[in-house]
């Protein structure tokens, strides 16, 4: 055996890519941006926000919806082949109580859901008055089942355009 012998017949694990796309329109940030250290500090998982200028979030994959908060201004989804991530509207809004979100995606009929379904619809100019910031999060929130993340910058449309890419 030579020194190439254990290169060559090692069996390469096959990376699995998948495409994150906006959950809503406008300019993407970095993740440290965010004025709230649950998110700057990557508290609950990696990624980027957007500050936005659309009036809705759709569904950044085709995947399954786990939870939509009652207040209409976050929800988590886990992609087809089990990235959960979270998306995040605004900080504090929590505190709006639901004021300023409509919830377009019935949770009742089913949780699958498609890239660019609208599953909130939003008063941007409230909120922009109203919330403490509306940059948008979007983490994975199991970021230790990630091996790299490629993260995209710009200005992005809703359901079209990419901002992460996961190796896996």
């Amino acid at each position: 055996m030579n020194i190439f012998s254990n290169f060559f017949n090692k069996k390469s694990k096959k990376i699995e890519i998948t495409k994150i796309f906006a959950p809503i329109s406008g300019k993407i940030i970095n993740i440290e941006k965010v004025p709230d250290m649950v998110f700057s500090d990557k508290i609950v998982g990696d990624g980027i926000a957007i500050d936005p200028i659309g009036n809705i979030i759709v569904s950044p994959v085709d995947g399954i919806i786990g939870k939509i908060f009652d207040t209409n201004h976050a929800f988590s989804i886990k992609t087809n082949n089990n990235i959960e991530l979270f998306i995040h509207f605004g900080i504090d809004t929590i505190n709006l109580k639901g004021q300023g979100f409509i919830r377009k995606f019935d949770l009742n009929k089913t949780n699958i859901v498609k890239k660019g379904e609208i599953i909130i619809e939003l008063d941007l100019e409230f909120l922009k008055k109203m919330a403490k910031s509306i940059y948008t999060p979007i983490v994975i929130s199991n970021i230790e089942k990630i091996n790299k993340i490629k993260k995209y910058t710009g200005n992005v449309i809703a359901g079209i355009d990419p901002i992460l890419e996961i190796y896996k």
